[in-house]
């Protein structure tokens, strides 16, 4: 099975592809591939997710499917790689895997610290949380959580109660063993790594981990943001995307990553 994508914009333009975090699907890019009407948009459901839930996920797996459906997309064509939490370990990994396939990339809130102490308990607690996320309130819960409004909280909710507990148990074993590649430092790409200030500890040092780990890389702190930057203010992320794209510069007010 094939992942399911989306295509918007102009096609004949530099290929611009959004990967979804974990829990969501395609549709958290709404308001990205409004903005980037004049590039050729490609959104992707990764796997276990959204329209590509029938496909087992694994990040090298998603990696794998990424590059080939990026080949296909982008001969001839610059290529700007946009990532959050989930979808931006599957560009590390990606670029390990390719390091010259990606002209641009936004590595947006990647963990890349295991969480060993915490992976022991993924299966025992999904399972006894399996019941509560067909639950509204609690979707209401962890919608909040990721800056999901109320415009698209029916569509988040409809895709909680489908994905299944061992779907979401691969999922999250994934995220919290996910560290960085040996050969990450080979990427040539433009890296833009970026995670907000007020996120987890771990979040922001794995972003320092990130920029230490290729010379091409680049880290900002967003203030006052937690994990969800491209939803919760999407005409900040807009632009701070369309300015490191064309100038290689970042809003003043983000503080750089040391």
């Amino acid at each position: 099975m094939n992942l399911h994508y989306q295509e918007y914009g102009d096609t004949s333009a530099p290929l611009m592809v959004f990967l979804h975090g974990g829990g969501v699907s395609g549709w958290m890019w709404d308001k990205q591939v409004q903005y980037f009407s004049q590039y050729h948009c490609l959104v992707p459901d990764l796997p276990s997710h959204g329209k590509s839930i029938e496909i087992p996920f694994s990040i090298k797996d998603s990696a794998e499917r990424l590059i080939t459906l990026i080949e296909e997309k982008s001969i001839g064509k610059k290529v700007i790689l946009i990532g959050f939490s989930l979808g931006a370990q599957i560009i590390v990994q990606l670029l390990n895997m390719k390091p010259a396939l990606i002209d641009i990339a936004i590595i947006n809130s990647a963990l890349v610290r295991p969480m060993s102490y915490a992976k022991k308990w993924i299966r025992p607690t999904v399972k006894l949380s399996a019941p509560l996320i067909k639950k509204r309130w609690f979707s209401k819960l962890q919608a909040k959580t990721l800056y999901v409004g109320d415009d698209y909280f029916e569509k988040y909710y409809e895709e909680s109660c489908q994905i299944t507990a061992d779907a979401l148990t691969s999922v999250l074993e994934e995220n919290m063993s996910f560290t960085i590649p040996a050969d990450f430092e080979k990427a040539t790409t433009n890296i833009l790594v970026t995670v907000g200030d007020q996120e987890k500890s771990i979040m922001k040092k794995s972003a320092n981990d990130i920029v230490k780990a290729n010379q091409n890389a680049k880290g900002v702190l967003i203030p006052n943001m937690g994990h969800g930057v491209s939803m919760a203010m999407p005409d900040f992320f807009n632009k701070m995307i369309e300015t490191w794209i064309n100038d290689g510069e970042v809003p003043v007010e983000c503080k750089p990553i040391s």
